[in-house]
């Protein structure tokens, strides 16, 4: 499993408008992305930057990205939320957010005792 974060800005005029389609993300939207084996996906706001973390479970990362890119049904719906959007300077060629490096993380004990 591949565990990616990622982060962008929330273009304050935009705000209520994305907070609003992300009330109720399109059922085509979520379906491509468990398609390409997206799990564990979610985004948090902190004033005007969204983090995104997700899981990925299959084994060729750049391909599923494709088939999203590829999903008629989640360009329509970047067409609404990357006007929302303003990216970093960093984020990448042709990338909308910026990808962090994972810098620690907790692993589960060797045992699972838990006393």
């Amino acid at each position: 499993m591949k565990r990616i974060a990622q982060t962008i800005r929330l273009r304050p005029e935009h705000r209520e408008e994305y907070l609003r389609l992300h009330s109720a993300v399109w059922p085509g939207v979520e379906a491509a992305l468990l398609r390409a084996n997206i799990r564990n996906y979610s985004i948090y706001l902190h004033g005007d930057v969204l983090f995104a973390y997700m899981e990925y479970i299959g084994d060729d990362f750049e391909a599923d990205m494709a088939s999203i890119e590829a999903d008629p049904e989640t360009q329509r719906w970047w067409k609404h939320t990357d006007p929302c959007q303003e990216p970093f300077p960093d984020r990448g060629e042709g990338r909308q957010w910026t990808e962090l490096p994972e810098v620690w993380h907790l692993s589960p004990p060797a045992d699972d005792a838990t006393s």
